[in-house]
């Protein structure tokens, strides 16, 4: 059996050798579109985390019997066009689900407590030439008592709630397919959470329903200082939006998902004033080394499954 690892830089430091007691391994670090056919053309397995297998390039692999996404979503993937061929496709759920909440609260922490001010005004001299012990000139508050709105009350966001109710947080979703009611936490309708609540976070997939889901309209009814952020996919925020309202209103965002990843030096997040009311991490929030051991675990394992 064959394996073929398409974008193993994916998976940084992880451990890769359990592949090797499944057959030949083939890794590449990285896969631009233009190489995966002559990269698969051979194989029985591919894995993939990002690059996408189209139906004509699993025509052009008779031996392909097995496309393992190193994901959740499968989006990259023409799963019809693998059915009618008769190739397995396999993805993995959970496995980050405990980095993506901790990420979470890094980000939420890291704006509500001007942590990049603070650590500045340390490191730069601004503190030891001040003469008094204590610096108040960026206010922060608590989570105690604030209203925390889920977007997407799956299980990552009924993990986020289960920690913002350690907080003392009071917190509320709104179900983006309509159909979640649970009963734990008080639904209520977009607007509704947009208007009220201190404190924003978005875990939902990227579809129909959530695209553009966010834009200015509905940014701009948000609370005066509210903090809003989207660790679910691109495209449910407008970016454009969050660039303009970032420097216009007092309103705080967190981004680790983008539109088109890697973000576009274009992009005009990357040219906002107020740079202390936006923080971007590169879509790691499901990168804890204890995931992508998990993660590559996983899909070994569905490999043994299929053979």
């Amino acid at each position: 059996m064959k394996i073929v690892l398409l974008d193993a830089i994916t998976f940084g430091d992880t451990d890769l050798n359990g592949f090797n007691d499944l057959g030949e391994v083939v890794i590449y670090q990285k896969t631009v579109p233009e190489e995966t056919q002559e990269r698969i053309k051979d194989a029985n397995v591919v894995v993939t985390n990002k690059v996408v297998i189209t139906k004509e390039m699993m025509q052009n692999t008779p031996s392909l019997k097995l496309i393992c996404i190193a994901a959740t979503g499968m989006n990259n993937v023409d799963l019809e066009a693998a059915k009618e061929l008769g190739i397995e496709v396999k993805n993995v759920a959970g496995y980050s689900t405990d980095s993506v909440i901790q990420h979470t609260f890094s980000m939420l922490l890291y704006l509500m407590g001007h942590a990049r001010y603070y650590d500045e005004v340390v490191k730069d001299g601004t503190y030891s030439n001040s003469g008094v012990f204590t610096d108040v000139s960026k206010p922060f508050f608590e989570i105690k008592n604030k209203k925390w709105g889920i977007i997407g009350l799956g299980e990552i966001g009924r993990g986020v709630a289960k920690v913002a109710d350690a907080f003392g947080a009071k917190v509320c979703y709104y179900s983006t397919s309509g159909a979640n009611t649970n009963r734990d936490y008080l639904r209520v309708d977009l607007e509704t959470l947009l208007n009220t609540c201190d404190i924003i976070t978005i875990h939902a997939p990227l579809n129909d329903a959530t695209r553009n889901l966010l834009d200015e309209k509905e940014l701009r009814v948000c609370k005066d200082g509210a903090i809003v952020l989207n660790l679910g996919r691109g495209g449910i925020i407008n970016e454009d939006a969050v660039a303009k309202l970032v420097d216009e209103k007092n309103i705080y965002f967190g981004l680790d998902v983008f539109e088109k990843e890697p973000l576009p030096k274009s992009s005009p997040l990357l040219r906002v004033r107020n740079k202390d009311h936006l923080y971007m991490t590169p879509h790691i929030a499901w990168t804890s080394v204890e995931a992508r051991e998990k993660l590559i675990a996983k899909v070994i394992e569905n490999i043994k499954e299929s053979f």
